[in-house]
């Protein structure tokens, strides 16, 4: 049976950039985000449960990582899911590609597919209480 990727929703746009904290303070000055070391977290109501916070980020890469390899595009999104290890389960079974393993971190989940078209996606399955409590400044 084929399960299809159920997303809560699209979390994270990360890019290459020539110069990361000059585009990071660029978009902090004139489109009002706050920023930090990473780019910057979004926050949000859950629509299902209003009393809950959700995050997002944006993430500026300096254009000479790594870190979107084996993917050759100048960019990465990322998805928030749930299950994730029942997901990387049934995607392995469908035959998608998944990179290394499952990355667990206090604030959640991560792991790591190609599509079709040889983009890397990174899959979050986030614990946003920790996020909470970590108190970090967000754009709302």
């Amino acid at each position: 049976m084929t399960q299809s990727l159920r997303l809560q929703v699209s979390e994270e746009f990360s890019s290459s950039q020539k110069n990361p904290s000059a585009i990071k303070d660029w978009y902090g000055k004139h489109l009002g985000f706050s920023t930090d070391l990473y780019g910057s977290v979004f926050e949000f109501r859950n629509g299902n449960r209003p009393e809950e916070i959700n995050y997002l980020r944006w993430s500026p890469f300096d254009s000479k990582t790594d870190y979107f390899d084996p993917s050759r595009k100048e960019f990465m999104i990322n998805y928030r899911v749930q299950n994730i290890e029942g997901l990387i389960r049934n995607l392995k079974s469908n035959g998608v590609k998944v990179i290394g393993e499952i990355q667990k971190y206090e604030y959640g989940k991560f792991a790591y597919i190609m599509d079709p078209d040889g983009n890397e996606i990174e899959l979050w399955e986030p614990i946003d209480s920790v996020l909470t409590k970590m108190g970090e400044p967000t754009t709302k």
